[in-house]
């Protein structure tokens, strides 16, 4: 099968090269593609030095480089990593091997860290809790939903509708394979420290935020009905409470004093009910959208798995017969 490599880059260069010497090592007839990000060093010169495909994505994000090259790149399995050496070339031939022999549409490699540079510990707790935010609101998670490094099939990246322009792009796939409940499987791969002379681009706390934003519009769009019951449970519940003076008022001097408090109690519930009507309308249309969505999946023909060496091929009056070891 064609096996593209894809390295989105910001500012990499002194690590790019040595990151694609190990995945040409590992994979020998891949193509290894660098979409550089609007580098203000030399990524592109020393990648293309280094054998690399080298094109360009002016607009600033990791998320619009990929989904520059997810329109772009023309391949059957797809190998997404970052330019800073950080994660494990070696790990990617038994990824693949799973994608291959298990028809996968995405094997993740999951972080596994033991240098306290490469992963600080606000990312770690962030990580986990967003973990658990999408595997509650779509009843199934996986254990590293911001993994960079990921091996995909053609089917899923030409069915991916990305929107993400930053590193929420991760979050934005690991929901898209959640939703079509594709077959998806993870590999723990080591995860070490930048190189030398490099320097992340994440913020903990702009990027968190912009993650937690980007999951909870995705709840509004892909769940309509979950997201606007909970805003319509939280306002009635919170009308009730409010009325309880009220009521034991009533009941004790057989008249409604608190008009304000009344008719704001009134106006909660009536909003509460709206908005519950609004999730249930909106979920038909959500289900229309994601049944295209898997259509547009199911479109794009699957890679077939490798040919065993214990495959029988039947030819027209041929018998079957167990292949000698």
């Amino acid at each position: 099968p064609r096996i593209a490599v894809i390295l989105p880059c910001f500012n990499e260069a002194p690590a790019i090269a040595g990151t694609l010497r190990a995945f040409a090592d590992a994979l020998p007839g891949a193509t290894l593609y660098v979409y550089d990000n609007a580098s203000t060093d030399d990524t592109a010169r020393v990648a293309r030095d280094a054998g690399a495909v080298v094109r360009g994505e002016p607009r600033r994000g990791k998320g619009n480089a990929l989904r520059r090259a997810f329109a772009d790149v023309e391949a059957d399995i797809y190998v997404v990593a970052d330019g800073d050496g950080t994660y494990d070339a070696g790990a990617v031939e038994e990824m693949i091997r799973l994608l291959r022999e298990e028809s996968l549409d995405m094997v993740v490699g999951t972080r596994v860290h033991t240098e306290q540079e490469a992963y600080r510990a606000g990312h770690v707790a962030g990580n986990w809790l967003f973990n658990q935010v999408v595997a509650n609101l779509f009843d199934k998670g996986l254990s590293d939903i911001f993994s960079g490094y990921r091996v995909l099939s053609r089917r899923f990246v030409k069915s991916f509708p990305g929107m993400s322009e930053g590193f929420e792009i991760e979050a934005e796939m690991s929901i898209h394979a959640l939703q079509l409940r594709m077959p998806v499987k993870e590999v723990p791969t080591r995860y070490s420290k930048r190189a030398a002379g490099t320097h992340s681009k994440l913020n903990t706390w702009r990027d968190g935020s912009r993650i937690l934003q980007h999951i909870l519009r995705l709840q509004r769009l892909l769940r309509p009905r979950q997201f606007f019951g909970l805003i319509a449970v939280a306002v009635i519940t919170a009308a009730v409470l409010l009325s309880i003076p009220v009521f034991l008022q009533y009941f004790e001097t057989g008249q409604v004093l608190r008009f304000p408090t009344a008719i704001l109690c009134t106006g909660m519930v009536l909003l509460g009910a709206l908005s519950g009507l609004v999730g249930l309308l909106l979920e038909s249309t959500s289900q229309l959208g994601l049944e295209a969505k898997r259509l547009s999946y199911l479109a794009v023909p699957a890679l077939p798995p490798p040919e065993r060496a214990d495959t029988v091929v039947l030819t027209p009056g041929a018998s079957a017969r167990p292949a000698r070891p």
